[in-house]
């Protein structure tokens, strides 16, 4: 778990101006509301919020939305107010909890499975700032990363509605990498056989020197350049998901 002082400087290693204070308030404001609360893993749960306030710095998101992903889930889950986090933290930070308070409440309420279109429809309309959607995609992320210690039943329940709306949700909105990780992870816990089938076809490719990629590049780099044209040739390997997904449509 990242400590206090380790968030406050990666916050502003990317912002200077960061306001350091509120971020020291609202780390210790959030290990005080969850207090003895555990997580599945036996884990204090203020250990999440950290983490997903940690995951926004790599989004380098301003200070008011890490503050808020310190305390997303303190109306929620705790005995505090809207109010009181405006009193405390500002209108800004206000804002963001209380609309992730009202995410989760519809999380809660949905019967998604047949209406996945709709519900992220629904997310996207309720969500006046984009920073409140950001922040929900990284309470997800990790929560995923973190499924593992959960019921079987509850793991299936999550990975498909991670499958089905959140990976759909975070590409809607231009998070790739998040989305990439999201289908993964939930590929993993749904459909484990399939998933380890294509990542040891991949490993052995990969140890055959099939992989194409570089020698692609290299290639387009020189046609490129023969031609007079000055740009910069990138490419990667498909995901297993995204591989699996192919050979499902194409049978």
């Amino acid at each position: 778990m990242l400590r206090q002082y380790e968030l406050v400087d990666l916050v502003k290693s990317y912002d200077p101006d960061a306001d350091e204070d509120a971020l020291n308030r609202a780390y210790v404001f959030a290990m005080k509301k969850h207090g003895a609360q555990l997580r599945a893993s036996g884990d204090p749960y203020y250990s999440h919020p950290v983490e997903v306030a940690g995951i926004l710095t790599k989004f380098k998101l301003d200070c008011a939305s890490v503050i808020a992903g310190l305390l997303h889930d303190t109306v929620e889950d705790t005995d505090t107010t809207v109010e009181e986090v405006r009193q405390l933290f500002g209108d800004q930070v206000a804002s963001l909890v209380d609309g992730l308070t009202k995410l989760a409440m519809i999380e809660q309420k949905s019967t998604y499975t047949k209406q996945a279109e709709n519900f992220r429809k629904l997310l996207l309309a309720m969500s006046e700032d984009i920073r409140v959607l950001l922040i929900k995609l990284a309470d997800r992320l990790h929560n995923m990363r973190t499924l593992h210690f959960l019921a079987p039943e509850k793991r299936t329940r999550i990975a498909r509605e991670t499958l089905d709306i959140y990976a759909p949700l975070a590409e809607r909105i231009g998070m790739q990498e998040v989305k990439s990780e999201l289908e993964e992870l939930a590929f993993c816990e749904l459909y484990k056989e399939a998933h380890d089938s294509i990542i040891a076809r991949l490993n052995f490719l990969r140890e055959q020197g099939s992989n194409l990629v570089p020698k692609i590049i290299e290639a387009l780099k020189k046609d490129m350049e023969d031609n007079g044209v000055k740009c910069q040739v990138t490419g990667r390997e498909k995901t297993p998901y995204s591989i699996w997904r192919k050979m499902q449509q194409k049978n």
